[in-house]
């Protein structure tokens, strides 16, 4: 359940790392207050997960789901470019997360 919890944790990361682009500068309203309710509430869950979790194991595996979701939705969203080093980056990003999961005990 807590590798769960730890994966909606990242999907919030994502959320509020593409919300920062909505909020120009937190100086709109609605996307500022969703911006922050997403970051306090990824932190809370990502501290719920580590109850049980490897810290090192976890924190890296939620900052690896925030930064390939974005890179990912800046893709998609914002029409940022797309090569061959950045999916190959992508790819490793998985990849380590994949063997961090595979390694971790709990």
């Amino acid at each position: 359940m807590n590798w769960f919890i730890l994966f909606v944790a990242g999907l919030l990361e994502i959320a509020w790392a593409v919300g920062l682009k909505y909020t120009d500068g937190f100086t709109r309203l609605w996307p500022s207050v969703w911006t922050v309710a997403a970051i306090v509430a990824s932190m809370l869950l990502l501290s719920f997960a580590l109850r049980t979790l490897p810290v090192g194991t976890a924190y890296a595996i939620w900052v690896g789901i925030g930064a390939v979701g974005t890179a990912i939705a800046g893709i998609v969203l914002f029409g940022e470019s797309v090569s061959a080093v950045k999916i190959v980056s992508i790819v490793l990003l998985l990849a380590g997360m994949a063997g961090l999961k595979l390694g971790s005990a709990a």
